[in-house]
């Protein structure tokens, strides 16, 4: 059909060649505009209705999902959220292809064909054992010397944890990664170092595990909390609506909003 071959095969792997690789980016771009076509209709009815593919990054998820989803299940009762907890990257690769309509993330993301919205900022804590606690926060200097846990590479909380403690590739092996901060903080009970979580983890994460929550002194580490979609979508006005929502039930529920 398309006279050149599309394919390389080997007797380990399949792969594209050059041409079937922009056919299949062809292919993505022409079933993004199909979808953007259908929401381009939802869009002309006014209020959100049907389905919202709403991805949410894993330090953020557990602590603030069930609000969010009650939240815009009383305000608007037609839509139905459909979830995806995912790594910043992952989440970003897959707005921009279309299966995802919006993610909650820590901003900024800096993609030029991202809108931003944000709804709040936070604060980082330090978790320690609690016969540390009596002990003078340690600065980001004197993290740098301690034995700092950290989730694994492709969390964004990791990338943010190390730019406060000022630690670049010069000390990996002063750190050790866990997979969750739950299990962060159950490695500090165990005697195991310190870690940084997000405000909004402590009562949760520190119901069950030996530890000591301690605050920074001014400046304090913090992120930003917000939604991103992308700017072609035609649903953007109704998004941006969502994100209103979300953020007035964050002032309401106390949540710092920056």
């Amino acid at each position: 059909m398309f006279g050149t071959a599309l394919v390389e095969r080997n007797a380990r792997q399949v792969r594209l060649t050059p041409v079937g690789e922009n056919l299949a980016r062809k292919a993505r771009q022409i079933l993004l505009s199909v979808d953007e076509l259908e929401d381009l209709a939802r869009a002309a009815k006014g209020p959100l209705t049907g389905r919202l593919r709403l991805g949410i990054i894993p330090t953020v998820a557990p602590y603030f999902l069930p609000d969010v989803v009650r939240t815009l299940s009383q305000r608007l009762p037609d839509l139905d959220v459909e979830l995806r907890e995912a790594i910043t990257g992952t989440l970003i690769d897959e707005l921009q292809a279309g299966h995802l309509d919006l993610a909650m993330v820590a901003l900024p993301i800096s993609e030029p064909a991202l809108r931003e919205f944000e709804l709040f900022d936070e604060e980082f804590v330090l978790v320690r054992t609690p016969e540390d606690a009596c002990n003078p926060v340690p600065s980001p200097e004197i993290l740098q010397t301690m034995r700092l846990l950290l989730l694994e590479e492709g969390h964004c909380f990791r990338d943010q944890a190390l730019s406060f403690c000022q630690i670049g590739n010069a000390q990996p092996y002063k750190l050790m990664e866990g997979s969750s901060l739950s299990t962060l903080v159950q490695m500090v009970g165990a005697g195991m170092g310190v870690t940084l979580i997000p405000d909004m983890a402590v009562s949760l994460e520190t119901r069950s595990a030996r530890v000591a929550i301690s605050r920074f002194p001014p400046p304090r580490p913090a992120r930003t909390i917000g939604l991103v979609w992308r700017k072609t979508n035609p649903l953007s006005e109704q998004l941006m609506q969502i994100g209103a929502i979300v953020r007035t039930h964050c002032k309401q529920s106390s949540v710092e909003v920056g």
